[in-house]
């Protein structure tokens, strides 16, 4: 059982105040979104930050439910790659962190898209935006990257990623975006 303590340990030292992983869907992401407003409610977060999380969280969170691969296949631990979401709180910042299994064969078009957006200006991101939304260049899974330029558009920051191979097919993709409180 000192599984347990090292994990709450591991949760204190990183400041983690949700973290979910397992099967996502419509309902967990209610609850995740309801855990989090009453947890910035309770320390009096402005509403102006709690605004900004929460769409980049819904960002996240849609991300996960639209584009999470399911893996029916188990990794070298016997263990099923399901999908995480955490939501850590620093002075001076939110960080909002999300993972889970693409196809390898989507991973450089992932790439490619954050490394054009984290590229880009606030101005830049504006236009993408509007280019994107003019040119309705929207995928069958809905999006055409459109989130991603939302959540560098709301944070103001750098949307940090990387992705970790599974196997042959499947890769993790882990995604980090940083809000910055109001101080």
């Amino acid at each position: 059982m000192k599984y347990v303590y090292d994990l709450h340990k591991t949760m204190i030292a990183n400041n983690l105040i949700i973290v979910y992983e397992g099967e996502f869907t419509q309902e967990i992401t209610k609850s995740v979104l309801a855990m989090a407003e009453r947890n910035m409610d309770a320390i009096g977060e402005s509403a102006n930050v709690k605004r900004k999380v929460f769409n980049v969280m819904v960002e996240c969170l849609q991300n996960i439910v639209k584009h999470a691969e399911d893996l029916n296949e188990k990794d070298d631990d016997g263990l099923k790659n399901n999908a995480i979401f955490m939501l850590g709180k620093q002075i001076n910042e939110y960080i909002v962190t999300s993972g889970n299994p693409v196809r390898n064969n989507t991973v450089a078009k992932i790439q490619s898209k954050i490394e054009q957006i984290n590229a880009l200006d606030k101005d830049g991101l504006k236009d993408l935006y509007k280019e994107i939304i003019k040119n309705t260049e929207i995928s069958d899974k809905g999006g055409a990257g459109l989130g991603f330029v939302d959540m560098a558009r709301k944070s103001g920051e750098k949307l940090g990623f990387s992705f970790e191979p599974i196997n042959d097919e499947f890769s993790f993709f882990a995604l980090r975006v940083t809000v910055p409180r109001d101080n």
